[in-house]
């Protein structure tokens, strides 16, 4: 798999998820569980689509370099650790937990990916 793929990935991934409270409020919080400061779940959407919105981006670009790949796996690896941490001691709804499940698939597809499709690395080699 190509470092571009994994990017096309998460990118969607993100990007749909970031998308999904501004889109329809109600489905997410019923999904997710009620939240206290909506301005805040807003903050963190914003940057959940901003983010995968970059991804797609540097995927579909085929223009994904160490930093983007940096940006995938560190960005997915602390969802998952507030995810976990969160969801264990019921802060949030359990359903993070499946969250957190496709954020570490995210983290492994990157690592499986290596340094395949880091086409501006390459041409600078």
């Amino acid at each position: 798999m190509r470092a571009y793929t994994v990017a096309k990935l998460q990118g969607l991934y993100w990007f749909v998820t970031g998308a999904w409270p501004f889109l329809h409020l109600k489905s997410f919080l019923i999904v997710t569980g009620p939240k206290e400061d909506i301005w805040l779940l807003y903050t963190v959407a914003t940057l959940i689509t901003i983010v995968g919105g970059v991804l797609l981006a540097a995927g579909f670009g085929k223009r994904v370099t160490n930093e983007i790949k940096g940006l995938g796996i560190a960005g997915a690896a602390g969802l998952t650790g507030i995810d976990v941490y969160y969801a264990l001691t019921d802060v949030i709804r359990d359903i993070y937990l499946m969250d957190a499940v496709g954020e570490v698939i995210l983290i492994l597809l990157w690592l499986w990916a290596g340094r395949k499709g880091l086409a501006i690395v390459e041409k600078l080699s």
